[in-house]
């Protein structure tokens, strides 16, 4: 008798291709990110149908598996466009930017103290008022954003007159400074929703506002955050608890998240995979004594599983609801439900089937999901750990297991991070060895406990809050302790992080001890070594000046062969934004700069030399030129600060040349002005900084004999002198310079409102061609084959940056 198990024909096929389908399902959903338009939804719809049609017919098993294929990747990309193109619907018309208007609406998430004193909240519209009369013919309500991100300003700590308001706000659409490499507060908006953004100026409770389901569930949620902020908060740890609790991070502090960073244990209070995980397996493990004491004859063991999968599907879900019901929460909420419901439930299904289905089963339910580093962290780590353990031969112990996963988990996720821009903190590979284990085993089974004990038996929270508060507190103090100690800072190629992520897993996975032993005094002493690295910087191919959109501020790079001069260094607001952290260390760090040559500040005003401390500490920096040494040098103590002298030098193949006006000036004025000059393709670059009229008289007065200017250049880039004001760019300098580009370096929509329309109109009479950064994003203008080329960001930008009719708009310079 044969052993042979008879299948239906074509059922193991079957299974094939839907696996098949899953995966380039998934592969479809992604790959719309990295697309630059939206596919138009006719072809894509067309080329669906016949792909159908050719898996149902064609005879070949080749080419069905191949239409399998294509026809997934087009569902998944159709489905993800599907639901981009309908956000990206909800326009806020341009003529409504800057208006007052009233709109009424739901708390769509908990307030949140934010910077300038203000009261920081999502808001979900119902319904907009009353549209000024001379904008309704142009205003489709239709269309209008349903979601809003507010600050309500110098009303920071205060409550809001309730839960459903009427709101007096002024908007402007979605908008951030776009760079290579750094934060995109238009991908944040983007993804989560956000198709406007405002202030508020007035408040007043709306009780006639209609609450729908989310409605309802967003004020229970406000209200549970303050019942637990009524019973505990009192607790010095209170930050810490209401994270673990509701999901609400507002009252961690800087020196929290400071500590955090440094020791790679964010994820500790951001709800997601691991205390859904904790929550399933203390809800298994009830759900399982619980149904051992019922009678055996009432419940078989497949009932018997279907009640733990419930209880723990439940619990999970109550978890999730109670923390704000994020979307990692709500991602971490499927992951376990898809893994409790085969594990738990007896499918025999290989575990990275389980794996890919988890992801397929996100992706659909939530398609914007890719946008999130959260998305990629969380599935990797379990790619890595399934990696690490569904091979292993035999147990292991808790120890040895937990020391097998850290260290896979801290290897395989740090190109995750590097992609992203971050650094893995090796703190955080002690850090986390210690403070998960404490979080899962102590702190979280008691923190969930007490508070159902609490809502049953309030003064038990007089008793509950010294045990939180030691708890917590043991583990905060060595987290504060590891983020103290002067571990190297690690930095490694694109090359060896990949290296690290397979060697790491490869050698916990196989079963010789001393193999395992030396393999993990190569990897120690490889990190120990890696942060060891030259300080020279990568070689350009070729000249190139980058001026960066930094909003409202200036700040510009030079580059020649290995050499970098940095013209300023862009706004900042201490404990609020720095230019130099979101933008100039992301870029630098991409671009293989490790040392700046020369740094000059044109002046000290914060919108041009904003993080100087930090740009300083973070970057070694070489000779450093100011228009006001004073003010610079009490920022800089230890460099030495030059004065602008006029003159010439050197940078690789590039010609630099300073100039300031003599005499005693001070502020916008002092300003040094920094002409770059390429000869092989007679390309000049003018930094004016913001100088005003009486200055740039001088400056003209001196051209010819200090032959600054010289012959007309072929091609002449001017930054216009502060921002594009007004009080600068007058008439004899507009004439005598006649620029080819001129280049404004305004925030969007500022109070400024730089540029001035009768500047542009000056330069635009000349033949000037305009570009604004507020629109155009960062400029990256280089010479190749002696020929000058100027790309701007956004003609590189995905989809949502600048959507479809909202670019020309935004782009207009008046």
């Amino acid at each position: 008798m044969s052993g042979t198990i008879n299948r239906p024909p074509g059922v193991e096929g079957a299974g094939g291709l839907a696996v098949l389908g899953v995966i380039t399902f998934s592969f479809g959903v992604i790959l719309l990110y990295w697309l630059s338009i939206l596919p138009p939804p006719e072809y894509v719809l067309a080329t669906i149908v016949a792909l159908g049609l050719l898996a149902l017919l064609w005879p070949s098993a080749t080419a069905r598996r191949f239409a399998v294929a294509a026809l997934g990747v087009l569902l998944g990309l159709g489905w993800a466009s599907w639901h981009a193109r309908d956000r990206l619907s909800e326009v806020l018309p341009s003529v409504l930017e800057g208006e007052a208007v009233e709109v009424s609406g739901y708390l769509c998430d908990i307030p949140s103290s934010g910077s300038f004193r203000s009261l920081r909240f999502s808001f979900c519209v119902t319904e907009w008022h009353g549209l000024p009369r001379r904008f309704e013919s142009r205003v489709s309500s239709g269309q209008l954003p349903a979601l809003l991100r507010l600050a309500w300003y110098g009303h920071a700590g205060e409550r809001l007159p309730g839960h459903k308001l009427r709101l007096k706000v002024v908007l402007k659409r979605p908008h951030g400074n776009l760079n290579p490499a750094g934060f995109r507060y238009e991908d944040w908006l983007f993804r989560k929703g956000y198709r406007a953004t405002g202030s508020v100026r007035d408040a007043q409770s709306n009780p006639s506002v209609v609450c729908s389901l989310n409605c309802r569930y967003r004020k229970v949620h406000l209200e549970l955050n303050e019942w637990v902020e009524g019973r505990f908060g009192g607790a010095r740890q209170f930050p810490l608890i209401a994270s673990l609790l509701t999901g609400h991070r507002g009252h961690l502090t800087d020196n929290h998240w400071d500590t955090l960073k440094a020791t790679g244990t964010i994820h500790l209070v951001a709800i997601s995979g691991l205390h859904l995980g904790l929550v399933a397996v203390g809800a298994g493990f009830v759900g399982r004594r619980l149904v051992l004491v019922m009678p055996t004859r009432r419940l078989d063991q497949h009932l018997e599983r279907q009640l733990v999968f419930v209880l723990v599907s439940v619990s999970c879900l109550a978890y999730a609801l109670a923390a704000g019901f994020t979307v990692p929460t709500r991602r971490a909420l499927v992951m376990v439900v898809v893994g409790g419901w085969l594990l738990l439930l007896g499918r025999q299904a290989p575990v990275w089937r389980t794996f890919l289905l988890a992801l397929a089963v996100v992706l659909l339910l939530d398609p914007f999901s890719p946008l999130d580093q959260g998305f990629w962290l969380s599935f990797m780590a379990v790619a890595v750990l399934i990696a690490a353990f569904a091979s292993r031969l035999g147990g292991s112990g808790w120890l040895a297991g937990l020391l097998v996963a850290q260290v896979a988990v801290f290897a395989g996720l740090w190109p995750i991070l590097a992609s992203f821009g971050q650094s893995q903190p090796l703190a955080g590979l002690i850090a986390n060895l210690v403070a998960i284990p404490w979080l899962a085993l102590v702190v979280m089974p008691v923190l969930i406990a007490g508070g159902l004990l609490t809502a049953l038996f309030p003064p038990a929270a007089q008793v509950l809050l010294p045990l939180l508060d030691w708890l917590l507190g043991a583990l905060w103090r060595g987290l504060t302790w590891l983020a103290e100690q002067p571990f190297p800072e690690m930095q490694h190629s694109a090359g060896e992080l990949a290296v690290a992520a397979v060697l790491v897993p490869f050698l916990v996975l196989l079963p010789f001890r001393w193999f395992r032993l030396v393999g993990a005094i190569l990897v120690v002493a490889w990190l120990a070594l890696g942060p060891v690295q030259s300080q020279r910087n990568d070689q350009a191919v070729s000249p190139e000046v980058w001026v960066w959109d930094v909003g409202q501020g200036l700040s510009v790079l030079v580059r020649s062969g290995r050499h970098v001069l940095l013209y300023d260094t862009g706004p900042a607001v201490p404990g609020v934004f720095s230019a130099v952290q979101s933008t100039l260390l992301p870029n630098l760090e991409a671009m293989g700069i490790r040392r700046i040559d020369t740094l000059v500040i044109s002046h000290a005003d914060n919108d041009h030399a904003g993080g100087l401390e930090e740009l300083a500490a973070k970057i070694p920096v070489g000779q450093v030129i100011a228009g006001e040494v004073a003010e610079v040098e009490g920022r800089l103590p230890g460099l030495l600060v030059q004065p602008c002298r006029t003159g010439r030098a050197s940078l690789g193949d590039l010609e630099v040349e300073f100039w300031q006006a003599s005499g005693p000036v001070e502020g916008n004025d002092a300003s040094c002005v920094v002409r770059i000059f390429h000869p092989a393709s007679a390309t000049e670059w003018l930094l004016p900084g913001d100088i005003s009229e009486d200055i740039e008289r001088l400056f003209l007065q001196g051209m010819a004999e200090r032959s600054v200017v010289g012959p007309r250049p072929i091609n002449r880039i001017l930054v216009a002198p502060h921002h594009g004001s007004k009080t600068s760019s007058s008439e004899p300098w507009v004439e005598t310079i006649r620029p080819h580009w001129v280049i404004y370096t305004a925030g969007y929509r500022h109070r400024y409102g730089h540029p001035h329309p009768t500047v542009t109109a000056r330069y635009r009479a000349k033949g000037a061609s305009a570009i604004n950064t507020a629109c155009s994003g960062g400029l990256r203008m280089t010479i190749e084959a002696n020929r000058l080329v100027i790309k701007e960001m956004r003609h590189q930008a995905p989809f949502w940056i600048g959507s479809p009719g909202l670019a020309r708009e935004q782009c207009r310079i008046p």
